[in-house]
Formats: structure tokens, C-alpha cells, sequence
């Protein structure tokens, strides 16, 4: 198996990146069977990202902080544990932000495509979902529509829901919500069109970001699954992603 070992440029990941080259031979990502990423959750998305037409499957390993997506550090038997890990099949989210001026952007989302307000002036936001309106104005500071893989991330921190991965379902999320005050948000079939309409868009701006991606001044997002797209993330048996976003759901 040929290996594609790739670092993060901050704190341990590259001293232990090169301390690794010195076990295990690595090559050319494009020559490579697996990516082996070092870093935290951060690079782990950027790498994601930048290789996602490649086609590789990413085994990471935590240099970093958190490490949500990342499986434990160990220069031990690295080979063997990709051998035995468990494979996941991940879908992005893609969104087609509309600008003020007439651009449209698109850009791909692993974690979530959120709208926030970009003033001190709140956002109001019109949602449709597969063409129907479901809420004709929402006031706040934003929305987001969550992947179960991001639904532990800013979808948890604004207490949305934690999808399990193989749901088949995405959260859509208030941010803040003034109006309707008591709505918590939404568990959607993860084949919908989400679509977000902003209402006096030059008074009030919003900006898009799909994961690190940010569109200023949209005045419509349309967001959906992107089918045509496939990530490959692997994790240790003992420590799979499935289990940690489990596992989340019981943390006090």
C-alpha cells in the first residue's frame, strides 16, 4: 500500500510528519493508494477539500486540538491499521449563492452551509424547502443546513440536532432566531432543496459560507446533496466516526 503522508503547518504535525517519513516511505498524492493526514480537524477539512476529486481515501491522525475527524496519533503499525480500518462514504452539501450584483457562486460544504447576518442589522430569510415555503420570514442572526458528518460541529454549538451518520437526514438550523421565537429547527431528507430567499438583502446583508468558503452579499442560496460527489474517510474499528457522533449524544 502506498502511503501520501501530508501535514498541517502548525503545532506537532509537521516534527511528527517527518519523524514518520523516517518509518514509512511516502509518495506523490497523485501515486498514492491513502492520504494519510496530520493535523486537527481544521486541515482535515482543507484536505478534504483540496483532494477531493482525487478519489483517495484520507485516514487522519490528530496533531491538532479537538480531533473529531481524526483518529489517534501513532507512528506504530500504520500500514496494518489502515489495512483494518473502517471506510466511510461521504456526501458534501453544494451551494449556489446568489450575489446582490447578479454572481453565483458555487462551492462544496463537508461540514455546513450557513447564512449569517453581516451586520448589526438582523437577517430575515425566507425558506423553502423542495419549492414549498416553510417558514416565509425567519429573523436572526442566520440559519445552516448541517451534514450528520458536521452535525457535531457549529450545528451542535447552536443546539441543532446530532444525526447519526447513514440517516439519510439533514438538520436545518436557526441561528439566534427573534422570529418565529420558538421554532428549533428542522430534521430534513437529505434528497431536499433547501432554499434560502433574503429579504432586503442591501439593508440587511448576509454572507454564505460553505465550510471555510465565504460569499458576501447573497440574496439567494440554493442548497442540496451533492450525489455526484463521494469523500473517503477512514478511522480504527475501535474508534469509527459512527460511534463518536453516537457517542456525542450522551456527552453531559
Amino acid at each position: 500500500m502506498k502511503l501520501a503522508i501530508i501535514a498541517s503547518e502548525f503545532g506537532d504535525a509537521k516534527k511528527s510528519a517527518k519523524s514518520l517519513k523516517n518509518i514509512v516511505k511516502s509518495v506523490d498524492v497523485r501515486d498514492a493508494d491513502v492520504i494519510v493526514a496530520l493535523g486537527g480537524d481544521g486541515f482535515m477539512l482543507q484536505t478534504l477539500h483540496a483532494y477531493m476529486n482525487f478519489g483517495k481515501p484520507i485516514f487522519g491522525m490528530n496533531r491538532g486540538t479537538v480531533g473529531f475527524l481524526m483518529n489517534e496519533y501513532s507512528a506504530d503499525d500504520l500500514q496494518e491499521r489502515i489495512q483494518q480500518a473502517d471506510t466511510y462514504s461521504l456526501h458534501p452539501l453544494r451551494m449556489r449563492a446568489t450575489r446582490c450584483d447578479g454572481e453565483v457562486v458555487e462551492h462544496l460544504a463537508i461540514n455546513e452551509v450557513s447564512l449569517l447576518r453581516e451586520t448589526r442589522q438582523a437577517a430575515h430569510l425566507r425558506v423553502a424547502v423542495d419549492g414549498k415555503v416553510r417558514i416565509p420570514e425567519l429573523v436572526g442572526d442566520g440559519v445552516l443546513v448541517a451534514t450528520p458528518a458536521g452535525s457535531t460541529a457549529y450545528n451542535l454549538s447552536a443546539h441543532g440536532p446530532i444525526i447519526p451518520l447513514g440517516a439519510n437526514l439533514l438538520a436545518l438550523t436557526p441561528l439566534s432566531a427573534f422570529r418565529p421565537r420558538r421554532w428549533r429547527g428542522a430534521l430534513l431528507p437529505h434528497d431536499v432543496t433547501v432554499e434560502l430567499t433574503i429579504s432586503q438583502p442591501q439593508k440587511r446583508p448576509v454572507s454564505a459560507v460553505a465550510d471555510m468558503h465565504e460569499v458576501r452579499d447573497v440574496r439567494h442560496v440554493m442548497i442540496e446533496e451533492a450525489r455526484d460527489t463521494e469523500l473517503k474517510v477512514m478511522f480504527d474499528p475501535e474508534h469509527s466516526l459512527a460511534e463518536r457522533i453516537l457517542t456525542e449524544q450522551f456527552v453531559h
